[in-house]
Formats: structure tokens, sequence, C-alpha cells
């Protein structure tokens, strides 16, 4: 996987194994993601869940994020993340830490060093080991919400199947949402 603009551009991060599991976010979707959000992400503290490889908050902390906070339930992904970090000289301003992104998330702000993120990116599993479809979206979204992570005037983007119905959290609403053959990719904003 290589990173796309900014700083580290065409630098390579390492992918996770083959038997891990792991849907890495593609090239092409990355690409739009981060042309969507381009004036955003400067500065910004910069929230991945799901965080997989961390391939988006690396991408967001080479185009400048000040921060990036990576949430990951597998050990092994979250070794991957520390090590590509490092690798990338971005330790300083990126940390990984285990958690189950579905549950309570109101601890984040402690570990993070930060009570609220400009973004937050999700790019939940789309399906089980035995290829079930997995419906984690909406739940997701709930729990930043519940958790208050988003700051104010502050964009939730996920990654989700064509075939899931995500539902905003009450008082948040779809600010826009772009579609990649059987992707969305669905933004969310508090309302103000």
């Amino acid at each position: 996987m290589r990173i796309i603009a900014g700083r580290l551009r065409g630098r390579s991060i390492r992918g996770a194994g083959k038997d891990w599991g792991v849907r890495p976010i593609s090239g092409r979707i990355k690409q739009s993601l981060f042309d969507i959000i381009r004036n955003l992400v400067p500065g910004a503290r910069f929230l991945d869940v799901f965080a997989g490889t961390g391939a988006v908050g690396i991408e967001a902390l080479s185009r400048g994020a000040a921060s990036a906070f990576f949430v990951e339930r597998d050990r092994r992904c979250l070794e991957l993340i520390e090590r590509n970090l490092a690798a990338a000289g971005f330790s300083d301003r990126g940390r990984a830490h285990f958690g189950d992104a579905l549950g309570d998330l109101s601890w984040i702000p402690f570990r993070a060093g930060t009570p609220r993120f400009d973004l937050v990116f999700m790019g939940p599993p789309f399906k089980d080991e035995l290829k079930r479809p997995l419906a984690y979206s909406s739940r997701a979204l709930a729990g930043v919400a519940a958790a208050g992570l988003l700051a104010p005037k502050g964009w939730a983007i996920c990654q989700h199947h064509v075939k899931e119905a995500v539902q905003a959290p009450a008082g948040w609403g779809m600010a826009r949402r772009e579609k990649y053959g059987d992707t969305f990719l669905s933004f969310f904003r508090a309302a103000d």
C-alpha cells in the first residue's frame, strides 16, 4: 500500500497478512476520500476506527493532520500500525490502541489525549469469515455520537457496503454520499 500525497507521497507501508481477514481501503476510494476532505485535514485531530493497517490515518498524517488515533481489536494489526507509524516517522503524532469499536467508546479521549476529533473515519468489515454480511456502521456511528467524540463542525465518514442501510445518530445528518462499485462513503455531521 502506498501513501498517495503529502510529506510521504509515494512511500509504501506494510499491509496485513492475507489470512488476517483485513480488507484494506482501495487506492481509488482513499484518493477520493482525501480529495473530498482535502481542506479539512491540515491541523485536524483524526480518529481511525476499525483501523486495520492504519492506511487512512497515516495518509491523514502525511497530509498534515495534527494527530491520529487508531482503534483496532486485532492485536496483529495494532503491532502493524505501530510499525507503520514508526517507519513513517509519525510515532510522535499517531497512537494505536486496542478497543472494540462497537462497544463503549468513552475511553478514547483519555487514551488519545484529546476530547474530540475533527475527522472520524470508520471502515468496518463488510462480511465475516463465512461471507455473511455484517452491519456495523450504524452501531459504530452511534457509539461515536454517544461518547461525544466529534468536534463541532467535525465530520464522521463511514465506508460501508451499498446494501447496508446506515442510520445517522440522533442530532446528526448525512451531508454527502459517494458510490464506488459496491461501496459507499457516507459523510455525517452533527446538526448546528
